[in-house]
């Protein structure tokens, strides 16, 4: 079958979203089906990748987000997806392209969104910029008519965790569908750890990994720094990822003398692999994050994670990780540090290994109904609602 995917807030330098949608391209194509990726960028490109055909749209930046493009012709998609003539349509942006569900529907395509993001969360962080005491009554408002309109333009909406869902549930949404993520446990894989043994004397290293954005909250990491080395810790920090707060982040890291060192975005998996074995916590400060594959990653190296409680992380990590509430993660840190490092980093591998690639592939071609999935992998995919 041809599906076609459309994605929004895909950069060049974009984590999560990107390795999700290259990792089940790439499962779809193994499978036989016909992956076709719509996106926007700088220029007009059509090619064949390992995650099958890639459509690139010329399509605006986003003032203020870092390099994040959206395919505003909504004439022009419309005309490319008649010429594609989809058997299914996998939308990855539920506010500019959720005009998409009326256009299958008209067409007969049957079409899922899937839910990279919480609404609620999103908003929240916005509005207390407006009136703090209106935030979370307005943000439930305004994310419950945004939901309720995508549950009505699809036939299924996909969220990757429990916690992703909830909104939905809110609503009543009958045609939620939960399919998890996963982490390649080949190239994210647990290796040797030089002058890594038991010498007190070095310094523990956290990294924190992800977009340097507001919605990631990554001032919390530095934050945490703080109050260790107020503690008396020996720690340093390598802060992965760039982004529009990078700037004022090495500003605040400068006055304060903090040891951190910002590499910015690391392109490889192997290189990225590396740095999260080198790592001995990983911070994932996040409170919007729906899944947290960066954090996933690192645990797939056998490297614990703080992360925080406020977002679907807790859920995630399991037991290999510490989640924590607030703007300071010290408290996760020092709690993991108070657990020997071989159990720790055994049950980090331990955790990432229920989460591989080929279990997510399947769970989203069985929401697509592909010929080649059978009813019984459609009925092990977890249902929010009964």
């Amino acid at each position: 079958m041809r599906i076609v995917r459309l994605a929004n807030f895909v950069a060049p330098r974009s984590g999560g979203m990107r390795t999700a949608l290259r990792e089940l391209g790439a499962g779809y194509l193994a499978a036989g089906h016909e992956p076709v990726l719509i996106v926007p960028g700088r220029r007009y490109s059509d090619e064949q990748t390992g995650q099958g055909r890639v459509i690139t749209l010329r399509g605006p930046r986003v003032p203020s987000t870092g390099g994040y493009r959206v395919l505003l012709g909504k004439r022009r998609v419309a005309a490319l997806l008649e010429e594609l003539r989809p058997d299914a349509l996998e939308v990855s942006d539920r506010t500019t392209l959720r005009w998409t569900g009326k256009w299958a529907r008209k067409h007969n395509v049957p079409a899922v969104m899937v839910s990279h993001e919480s609404c609620a969360a999103l908003v929240n962080m916005a509005v207390p910029a407006i009136r703090e005491d209106l935030a979370d009554p307005l943000a439930r408002r305004l994310a419950d008519a945004l939901n309720r309109a995508t549950a009505r333009n699809y036939d299924h909406v996909v969220c990757t965790t429990a916690w992703a869902a909830a909104e939905f549930e809110r609503i009543g949404a009958e045609n939620l569908l939960r399919a998890p993520l996963g982490v390649d446990l080949d190239t994210f894989t647990p290796r040797p750890r030089d002058g890594h043994g038991d010498d007190e004397h070095r310094d523990i290293l956290l990294v924190h990994c992800g977009r340097l954005s507001l919605e990631k909250k990554p001032e919390r990491s530095l934050t945490t720094l703080a109050t260790l080395i107020g503690q008396g810790l020996k720690v340093r920090m390598i802060v992965a990822g760039d982004g529009p707060l990078r700037k004022r982040l090495e500003r605040r890291a400068m006055q304060q003398d903090l040891p951190v060192t910002f590499e910015g975005f690391v392109a490889g998996r192997v290189e990225l692999a590396s740095l999260l074995n080198t790592a001995d916590i990983v911070l994932a400060p996040g409170p919007a994050e729906t899944f947290g594959l960066a954090a996933l990653e690192a645990l797939a190296c056998g490297t614990p994670v703080v992360v925080s409680a406020e977002s679907a992380l807790p859920e995630v990590v399991g037991d290999a990780g510490v989640s924590v509430h607030g703007d300071d993660l010290a408290a996760g840190v020092r709690a993991l540090l108070d657990r020997p490092e071989a159990d720790r980093r055994a049950r980090a591998r331990e955790r990432a290994e229920q989460f591989g690639w080929a279990a997510a592939v399947q769970a989203f071609l069985a929401v697509h109904n592909a010929g080649n999935t059978d009813n019984a992998q459609i009925d092990r995919i977890e249902r929010t609602r009964t």
